[in-house]
Order: C-alpha cells, then structure tokens, then sequence
C-alpha cells in the first residue's frame, strides 16, 4: 500500500518527464488519448490538464464562449427552461450545471458540432477551433469544477474506459 502511494506522488513527474515537444509541455491532442487511462480507480488530486491548457482555454474560451455561457461559466439564468422556440438556453460549465455528467468526447463532440437534435443554440466550432483549442477550453471550464464534481466526472470517465475495454475484448481487438 505505501508504494502505491510513492507510485501515485511521483506520477506527474513521470508524466512531465515524458513530454514530447521542446519546452517540456504535450498538446491536448497528444494527452487526449491518455486522460482515461491517467485518471485512476482513485483519482488523484491532480487533474488531466497541465496550467498552459487552462490559460490557453480561458483566453479561447473569453472570445468565443462567454457571450452565451457566461464570463466563469454561470450559464444563462433560466438555462433549464426551454426557451419559446424550443430550444435550452446555455447551461453552465462550471460544475453547477450538468456538463460534469458527460465524457470528454461528448464534451467535445459537442462543442464540434453544436447542439444535438436542436435541443439548443449552441453553433458548431468545427473548423473554426482546432481541438487543442476545443480540449484546451474544456480545461479551463473543468478547472471551475469543484473537487467533488471533478472526482465524481473522473471516476466515470474510468468507468467508460473499462467498459469500453471490455468491448473491445469481447471482439477478440
């Protein structure tokens, strides 16, 4: 059990240690495929994202997402009540709302896309943010998460990966 920890505390100086590009930092493109396997049965207080993808996302995020979602992620006020076209105004993103129930690549998917089925207004960034831009704001507005929304978010992100292994077993992959 205590090399577990020593394992665990010496975990992101292995990550750092294992970057790929020349200041020392790896893109959110080069993480992504990572993050489930770097989030553990017991997720550790650090979180999937280094600092530069945060404040690279806030700056993204200022630009192109505060307009609808709020300057910290707040959400429109009345963003759980459909508005006379139908459609949900923007939820929040800052862990109040219901952002934290979905997987990273729904999170993106989303933001790629827009709204599913016209269930909102939110337009697609397809083509217009790249996706470390499109990972890098998903940083800033996980970095909001309160420590308990963040764990809960975590521990099923593990859970989705298991799964998905066991899938991929299940086809002889």
């Amino acid at each position: 059990m205590k090399y577990r920890f020593t394992v665990l505390g010496l975990l992101p100086l292995i990550l750092a240690a294992c970057s790929t590009d020349e200041s020392g930092a790896q893109t959110i493109s080069q993480m992504q495929p990572t993050i489930a396997s770097s989030v553990t049965e017991e997720p550790p207080a650090t979180r999937w994202y280094q600092f530069q993808h945060v404040s690279q996302g806030a700056n993204v995020y200022q630009q192109n997402c505060a307009v609808c979602h709020g300057k910290q992620g707040e959400g429109a006020a009345n963003w759980r009540q459909a508005g006379a076209d139908g459609k949900y105004p923007a939820p929040p993103l800052n862990g109040t709302g219901h952002a934290w129930h979905h997987p990273l690549k729904m999170l993106a998917h989303v933001i790629k896309n827009g709204s599913p089925g016209g269930q909102g207004n939110m337009q697609a960034w397809r083509g217009k943010l790249s996706d470390d831009e499109i990972f890098s704001t998903i940083a800033w507005f996980q970095s909001k998460w309160p420590e308990e929304v963040y764990k809960t978010w975590a521990k099923r992100e593990v859970a989705r990966g298991k799964a998905a292994k066991r899938g991929r077993a299940g086809k002889g992959t």
